[in-house]
């Protein structure tokens, strides 16, 4: 599996909406992949961090440099 198939299956893999099958492979990419991994662990915080409605306020430089990160890592794939 490459990091593509991976993403494409990302919303049922969180959701837990995936067959045992498709549910290992999935886990075994991770397994393997770094990036892939941090993008799940991420995601899952980002989900946690909106469930709880606290709102943090983040400083301009810091929205900007964030912002640029992601997009960086969006060009790359």
């Amino acid at each position: 599996m490459i990091c593509s198939e991976f993403m494409l299956h990302l919303d049922d893999m969180l959701d837990g909406t995936l067959d045992p099958t498709l549910r290992s492979a999935l886990e075994a990419h991770l397994g393997d992949c770094e990036h892939c991994a941090i993008t799940v662990t991420t995601t899952r915080k980002t989900i946690e961090v909106y469930r709880s409605n606290v709102l943090y306020e983040l400083p301009d430089s810091l929205r900007v440099r964030l912002q640029a990160a992601i997009f960086a890592k969006c060009k790359k794939c």
